[in-house]
């Protein structure tokens, strides 16, 4: 597994965008829901999603299997969203490690 992208939560999307474009991202994608997909010459992708203001922001890596099928079938791991398929169109699932951190898991589209 690779790190495919980082999922970061904001409060501010306008705020947001303006200081990754400004670090030299570029905006490939952005959603009509206040978020959008930004990229970097180099390294992974970064997808930024705007949430209430009473919501801590928070930072998940997302994680690429080449199919769905290689997530383990394993009681160490607990499935908290099974694969499903996201408004932008990639598969992903949400995994909880055994000290409560979430992990996205990214497979490519069916």
């Amino acid at each position: 597994m690779a790190i495919a992208a980082l999922y970061l939560t904001t409060r501010n999307w306008d705020r947001a965008k303006e200081f990754f474009l400004a670090l030299g991202f570029t905006l490939e994608l952005e959603t009509d829901h206040r978020a959008g997909q930004f990229r970097s010459p180099e390294g992974p992708y970064l997808f930024v999603a705007e949430v209430p203001g009473d919501a801590p922001p928070e930072i998940h890596p997302v994680y690429e299997l080449p199919e769905e099928g290689l997530l383990p079938e394993n009681p160490t791991v607990e499935v908290v969203s099974p694969f499903q398929t996201t408004h932008w169109g990639a598969r992903e699932a949400l995994v909880r490690d055994p000290d409560g951190r979430l992990w996205r898991i990214q497979a490519p589209p069916r």
